[in-house]
């Protein structure tokens, strides 16, 4: 089977990153989350727990910067006075696509993975979701919230990942005609969602 980019995009309380792990366990790819940002503090010399910090939070320059045609790589990082949340932007996205222009399969979290590698043959886009009443019981569980303090870290953590996805890529975060497998988690257990996933695939490659 061809070796696929597979990228996630997830509502938080869906499962979307279990489903991805398990998914790059089912295939042998390499599965990237965040380990990504040790990837990029390696490669810059920043420090992993700044990056971390900002990780999956917009700043307010970056666009400015590539609107005057001015590469980060091109000219030198520290040349551009990007704020830290961009360089994790732009040092991520250069990870991410070196990543699909090896032979390797990969699945990726976030990070509008499936914009910065639009258009590649091997990519693979997946939005994973459910109700938001059911992520909630889910949110709860995980972390021994109350019903109040989950319903308001789900709907924050939706609302943020939306104005990152936003801010980076000018477009709306979790368009359903965006993906190429939308999958809600509801009524589905985290080995059978990535089951389906690696059905598609299959298929995908049965073309």
């Amino acid at each position: 089977m061809k070796n696929y980019i597979v990228t996630i995009t997830r509502q938080y309380g869906s499962c979307g990153r279990a489903v991805g792990e398990r998914l790059s366990e089912l295939l042998g790819y390499k599965f990237y989350d965040k380990n990504l940002i040790t990837m990029a503090a390696q490669r810059s010399g920043l420090s992993s727990e700044v990056l971390g910090n900002v990780d999956g939070q917009a700043a307010n320059s970056l666009l400015y910067t590539l609107a005057l045609g001015s590469s980060s790589y091109n000219h030198g990082m520290s040349q551009v006075n990007l704020p830290i949340n961009d360089k994790l932007f732009v040092l991520q996205s250069e990870i991410i696509k070196e990543l699909a222009d090896s032979d390797d399969g990969a699945v990726i979290v976030g990070r509008c993975a499936d914009y910065v590698i639009s258009g590649n043959p091997r990519l693979v886009r997946i939005f994973i979701c459910g109700e938001f009443c059911n992520r909630v019981k889910r949110v709860m569980a995980r972390h021994g919230l109350t019903e109040s303090q989950a319903k308001d870290i789900t709907i924050k953590t939706d609302k943020r990942r939306a104005n990152y996805y936003s801010y980076y890529t000018g477009d709306k975060w979790g368009k359903l005609d965006k993906y190429d497998l939308v999958i809600n988690t509801d009524n589905m257990t985290v080995e059978k969602a990535a089951q389906l996933i690696a059905s598609y695939l299959a298929i995908l490659d049965a073309e």
